[in-house]
Order: structure tokens, then C-alpha cells, then sequence
């Protein structure tokens, strides 16, 4: 009987511990929305986007960027995020048009290289980044290209 006992335990523990510990686990594996908020690299040096994921997987943030165009060639825009949503790992985001282009993005947010949040790169977003731009004829044409937007390194320091 204190044998059948044994193994009835023995055999019940790890399923226990699994029952127990799985969401704590799954918890750890996964970041809170909240922490993935963010300023991330852009396309260029000194470029960045600004990412702040709010309630219910809203998404709102923007992209400060250099012009390119002729009129505003080199100069500091900031280009709001008109939609944004994150689901599970899932972001997209659509910016406003300013001087007729505009952004959307659709990709993950991730764990990146980085091995804690002060080093550059601890979460990734990556993805697929389309540049619209109309033209003073109105003809609208894009550009798609794989991206990989790393995170910069958060200030961990107490006030």
C-alpha cells in the first residue's frame, strides 16, 4: 500500500508542478504589452520611431525622421501615428501624411539581442515597412522593404 502510495505520488508531482508553475512560466516567456513601449530605431542615424502601447492594444506613437523631398530635404519631421494596434506580438501602425508621404508598418515586437532593457536592442520590432508617397499629380506609388527597428537602451535608474 506505502509502495502503490509512493509511485501514486511520484508519478502526480511533475504533473502538479506543471499545473502550478506553467502560468508563471508563460508569464516570464512573455513581456507585458506595456513594456514593449518604447523609442526604437529607424531607418537612419537619428531617426526614431516612439511606440506606447496603451489599453486594449492601442497602439499611438510617431516617427521623427529627415526629409527627403526637395522642399524639405534634411529637415526634422515628426510624422503621428494615425492607427495603431498590437495583439499577442502582432504591430501595426499607419502614420499621418506629411509633404505627401506616410508609413505603415505590420510586423512583430519581440525579444531582441539585447540582454537587459538598458542595452540597445532588447526588443526588436520586425517587419515590413511600406513608404507611400503622392506626387503633385496625385499618383500615389510605394516602396516595401524588411525592417528591424532595435529598441533603445531604457534609463533603469531610480529617480
Amino acid at each position: 500500500m506505502k509502495l502503490a502510495l509512493l509511485l501514486g505520488c511520484l508519478l502526480l508531482a511533475p504533473l502538479a508542478s506543471l499545473v502550478l508553475f506553467a502560468p508563471f512560466a508563460a508569464a516570464q516567456a512573455m513581456a507585458p504589452a506595456a513594456d514593449y513601449s518604447g523609442m526604437y530605431s529607424f531607418l537612419r542615424e537619428g531617426e526614431f520611431v516612439q511606440i506606447t502601447i496603451e489599453d486594449k492594444g492601442t497602439v499611438s506613437g510617431f516617427i521623427s525622421r529627415f526629409g527627403d523631398s526637395e522642399s524639405d530635404h534634411g529637415v526634422f519631421l515628426d510624422q503621428f501615428f494615425k492607427t495603431g494596434k498590437f495583439e499577442a506580438d502582432k504591430l501595426t501602425f499607419t502614420t499621418e501624411t506629411v509633404h505627401g508621404i506616410w508609413f505603415e508598418f505590420a510586423g512583430v515586437l519581440v525579444r531582441g539581442s539585447g540582454k537587459k532593457p538598458e542595452e540597445e536592442g532588447y526588443y526588436v520590432a520586425r517587419g515590413k515597412l511600406t513608404r507611400f508617397s503622392t506626387d503633385a499629380e496625385k499618383k500615389t506609388t510605394s516602396q516595401v522593404r524588411q525592417v528591424e527597428f532595435k529598441s533603445f537602451p531604457r534609463d533603469t535608474m531610480p529617480n
